[in-house]
């Protein structure tokens, strides 16, 4: 049990590597210095594919590891997850894994292979979100990326310490309609960002 590493996947929607300082793109867009820190800390995928790119479908083939038209999940419009079949969550669950997603879901059916799930409905909203809370709906006051990195932290606190555990921490944002949270409006002061 020692040997089992600790997940954390952190999930930000439509985020390009390009708005990842820690990729070095000369046409940097962003100063990332966090991502960055867990770029070098952690690990940094120098060679990959997005198997698909939208919101659902990306959802679904990382939990699957298999593409869409393996795993069924195919559009967000008239798609929804069969959470039935094997996905890694539940390969860890039942390895003694604790295991938890917090934050946008975006597959219509509810998640499976969690024991503990707090999820946005639909696409979400950046302010003042309504969520699911292991199948309770509930209102939370605050911005959307506050929420889910706050109730990520409580689970990372509450959780049994003797146990590995992975934490699906799925943000939101950057995803449109892009709405920061009200202390960031103006941070860049029109600051103008080179087309790519």
């Amino acid at each position: 049990a020692a040997d089992r590493p600790n997940i954390v996947f952190l999930f930000s929607d439509d985020h390009a590597y390009q708005a990842i300082s820690a990729y070095g793109d000369e046409r940097r867009l962003l100063e990332t210095p966090h991502i960055d820190r867990i770029a070098r800390e952690g690990m940094r995928f120098e060679r990959c594919l997005v198997t698909n790119s939208i919101c659902g479908p990306s959802r679904a083939c990382i939990l699957t590891g298999k593409y869409s038209h393996k795993n069924g999940f195919y559009n967000n419009s008239n798609s929804k997850f069969d959470g039935s079949q094997v996905t890694f969550p539940k390969l860890l669950q039942s390895a003694g894994y604790q295991t938890a997603v917090i934050g946008k879901w975006h597959l219509i059916s509810d998640p499976t292979g969690f024991d503990e799930w707090h999820i946005l409905p639909g696409q979400g909203i950046y302010y003042n979100p309504p969520m699911i809370h292991n199948g309770m709906k509930v209102k939370h006051e605050g911005y959307t990326t506050d929420l889910i990195t706050d109730f990520s932290l409580e689970w990372l606190k509450k959780r049994d310490p003797k146990k590995p555990f992975l934490l699906m921490c799925q943000h939101k944002a950057p995803h449109r309609e892009w709405e920061p949270a009200l202390r960031h409006l103006g941070h860049n002061q029109d600051r103008p960002f080179a087309e790519p």
